[in-house]
């Protein structure tokens, strides 16, 4: 699915402009173009303060978000390298804490642009330059990385020694890239694997976990998965991490949903097998409480989409795109809902597991009003109306999120418990249609 960007900055909008008309409007993979650009831009990645590289099918980009506000808490500076953008695409560089400056975006983008227009680089190969080369000219602490795509050919796998690596959360997406089964899928992430550099892992079952460690092994890297090197558990309000002669007790993560606490022991286990940072317990407790991360179960504040539903009501955001980010959401719904009914808008991109996401969440919604996602290839609304008539859910269409939520309105005058999924395309519409851009 292409990637595309606009910006308020005529400047930067000039250079995106040129990006699209670059890009050759599709993901690929392989590491020989941005080798070379990074060759041409002198190779930034070689001089990247402390690389944290995370990888996974869910749940990376919040483990980034677990690191960050730990580091941060520690009192240190630190770069961040994300995708996808939801609003603005500065939201993919954060530069020693905050988002790239449009004045700084246009001109990097305009330097790696001017060196790519015969590699027939992609978007996310250009951008990949352009956050290596703000990092490496801007001093930091420590850098954070997350993995676009895959992990063995993604554009940032040209790191070369990173201070730790983590695979987060795995599960069944990207098949035409990344292989139709689980074992192919844990190979290629498990490509982030680097010679003598510590690979941190969730527990999988076996069969991934021995995939996991041939492709480490092969690589000189050592293992630490969750279960063997180290644990975590979840109580009803904090969450305990344990690794050999070392725990903490946290809060349960201010994120919401149970696989959060996960995600936060996998950020802690990264942090505690490297070697480089000193991150005190109470960093590691802070990072339960600061970390924030848009549109993974996001109660949206007051603004022109909420105040559209009947007072006191709740208006939630997720991505939801693929059934193992549902099945969390489906989870968090039922303790969120407390026996209120619940309305799912849902919008969802042509190349994503329709049928499997409504079959997770229909058990936790009573209705479903299906919308397109502007601007990208989707499921027609009528189709995943019909998918939820065919699990017993009440279903209309509607043409935006806000008129969704006005026919959700103008049926009762009672609270509402709502639910806005299927895509972070979709998402980054709903911030900026409610006024909540990322900071």
């Amino acid at each position: 699915m292409p990637d595309h960007a606009v910006s308020s900055s005529p400047a930067v909008q000039a250079q995106l402009d040129r990006l699209t008309a670059l890009s050759p409007g599709a993901d690929i993979l392989g590491l020989e173009r941005i080798t070379a650009l990074l060759r041409r831009l002198g190779d930034p990645h070689l001089n990247l303060p402390p690389v944290f590289h995370v990888a996974g099918t869910n749940g990376k980009g919040s483990t980034c978000a677990f690191l960050r506000a730990a580091i941060e808490a520690a009192g240190h500076s630190v770069h961040v390298y994300s995708s996808p953008h939801l609003v603005r695409f500065n939201e993919r560089i954060r530069l020693a804490g905050s988002l790239i400056e449009d004045d700084l975006l246009a001109a990097l983008l305009k330097e790696v642009l001017d060196q790519a227009a015969d590699l027939q680089a992609s978007f996310f190969e250009v951008t990949t330059a352009v956050a290596f080369l703000a990092f490496a000219r801007t001093p930091a602490a420590a850098t954070i990385v997350e993995v676009g795509l895959g992990g063995r050919l993604d554009a940032t796998n040209v790191i070369p020694n990173p201070i730790v690596t983590g695979i987060a959360a795995l599960g069944i997406d990207h098949q035409s890239f990344l292989g139709e089964t689980l074992l192919e899928i844990a190979g290629e992430k498990a490509g982030i694997a680097k010679s003598g550099v510590p690979l941190v892992t969730m527990d999988y079952p076996k069969a991934l976990r021995a995939k996991i460690a041939a492709v480490a092994d092969a690589a000189g890297a050592p293992v630490f998965a969750r279960g063997v090197a180290w644990t975590s558990e979840t109580a009803r309000s904090t969450v305990r991490y344990e690794d050999q002669g070392f725990s903490v007790v946290t809060n349960r993560p201010r994120l919401v949903g149970a696989h959060q606490s996960r995600n936060l022991a996998l950020a802690i286990a990264m942090l505690r097998h490297q070697g480089v940072l000193h991150i005190s317990e109470a960093a590691m407790r802070a990072a339960a409480d600061w970390a924030h991360w848009p549109a993974r179960m996001q109660r949206l504040s007051d603004g022109p989409l909420l105040v559209t539903l009947p007072g006191g009501s709740e208006l939630w955001l997720d991505g939801a795109h693929n059934p193992n980010a549902a099945q969390p959401v489906a989870r968090a719904l039922r303790t969120l809902a407390k026996g209120r009914p619940v309305t799912l808008v849902l919008g969802m991109l042509a190349n994503k597991d329709a049928e499997a996401v409504v079959r997770i969440l229909s058990p936790s919604v009573g209705h479903v009003v299906a919308i397109p996602v502007p601007g990208h290839a989707h499921h027609a609304p009528e189709a995943l109306a019909t998918l939820a008539r065919s699990f017993g859910k009440a279903a209309g269409v509607a043409a935006t999120p806000g008129e969704a939520l006005a026919s959700i309105a103008a049926h009762t005058d009672q609270p509402q418990l709502v639910l806005i999924a299927g895509s972070l395309y979709l998402a980054g519409e709903v911030l900026a249609a409610n006024g909540q851009p990322p900071e």
